[in-house]
């Protein structure tokens, strides 16, 4: 069963928080001191979801807590914001500053337009064609919201400073792509990772 639209807009508000990451990262302009702060608060979030999954002491605290801002599926995985604060420890490590502003923010505003438009506009359903069958992941994503995730990904590519605008507009694009296909990997860690590796491949071009 989905949470409301008001628990998705709640959770998305959460996630909005997360962009204090990118800036802060390109604020502080140093690279371990950036891991050195995100990293606790990513190990934090890990156990929060340890606890909750594996019914330790206090899960059911934990549960009433962050139960109506959890999707079904995270009943069963960790939340979104686990995934979202560890690939952004990953890749902060691996990428130069702007490729790595860019790519968390593609994943924290992008998700976030997805969401919220596809769940609210979303009329035309993605499917993808997989050896012999189509498949419509879930019947979640939907044209709508990735168009709009598209245009948040390139407003925030825009708005990087030192990344070359083609290569942001990869970026978003691959983001984009990443974010509506059916991958067996979350798209909160695949997104920042993949699009954060194509432009981290192409300004070396």
């Amino acid at each position: 069963m989905e949470i409301s639209f008001y628990n998705e807009f709640k959770r998305k508000a959460i996630h909005l928080v997360a962009l204090s990451i990118p800036i802060g990262h390109y604020l502080l302009h140093n690279r371990l001191l950036s891991v050195l702060i995100l990293s606790p608060i990513a190990l934090g979030a890990i156990a929060i979801d340890i606890i909750r999954l594996k019914k330790l002491p206090l899960h059911g605290f934990l549960n009433r807590l962050l139960g109506p801002i959890l999707r079904e599926h995270e009943s069963m995985d960790f939340a979104g914001a686990s995934y979202i604060l560890s690939a952004s420890v990953f890749t902060i490590l691996l990428f130069s500053q702007s490729v790595a502003v860019a790519a968390i923010s593609f994943i924290i505003l992008g998700d976030i337009a997805a969401a919220l438009i596809g769940r609210k506009f979303g009329k035309t359903k993605i499917r993808w064609n997989v050896g012999n069958s189509q498949v419509n992941w879930n019947n979640r994503k939907s044209l709508e919201g990735s168009l709009s995730c598209l245009l948040f990904c390139l407003l925030a590519a825009l708005a990087v400073p030192h990344l070359p605008l083609w290569v942001g507009i990869i970026g978003a694009l691959v983001a984009t792509l990443v974010e509506a296909a059916p991958l067996p990997i979350n798209d909160n860690f695949s997104v920042p990772l993949i699009s954060g590796l194509v432009m981290h491949v192409l300004v070396r071009i």
